[in-house]
């Protein structure tokens, strides 16, 4: 048996069901109520969400080639360029990157509560940076070679 919470014109109802093809009616169902400009939209946003899941690693790592820093300052950094990251994200890929060898960290005593990690690059983090920078910017270039309108062409062609 499965227990699952569908949402059908706005209430929540407990439906149990004994095979998952049940589960997949309900969903389909639920599909059919959605319209399209709903439909578009959470597509627009998970294409959104998705683009900057795949530059968030090579933001943070160009955020600290410069300096070390302490995550709040990256996630402030990453704000101000409107890349909004919670720390339940950013902690988990700055463990994985330190883990792969590219950061390291130290820990300094803080006046105003608990010691704080900042982290940096090692050298290898570096060479990898300046690995990814050069494949950011071949493929903004690809990007804008497929995107830029062509001089001959006229809107909607």
């Amino acid at each position: 048996m499965y227990l699952c919470i569908v949402q059908l014109q706005g209430a929540y109802s407990p439906k149990t069901f004994k095979a998952p093809e049940q589960v997949q009616q309900i969903n389909r169902e639920r599909s059919k109520m959605t319209t399209n400009e709903g439909k578009n939209m959470n597509i627009i946003e998970n294409t959104k969400a998705q683009m900057r899941k795949g530059v968030l690693e090579f933001c943070i790592l160009s955020a600290m080639s410069e300096k070390e820093l302490y995550p709040t300052e990256i996630i402030d950094r990453l704000k101000q360029a409107k890349l909004v990251v919670v720390e339940g994200t950013l902690y988990p890929l700055l463990t994985r990157l330190k883990n792969l060898g590219l950061l390291t960290y130290r820990w300094e005593e803080s006046t105003s509560g608990p010691p704080r990690k900042y982290y940096r690059l090692t050298e290898l983090g570096t060479q990898f940076l300046q690995e990814l920078q050069t494949s950011w910017d071949d493929l903004v270039k690809a990007v804008y070679s497929v995107t830029k309108p062509t001089p001959n062409s006229t809107p909607n062609e």
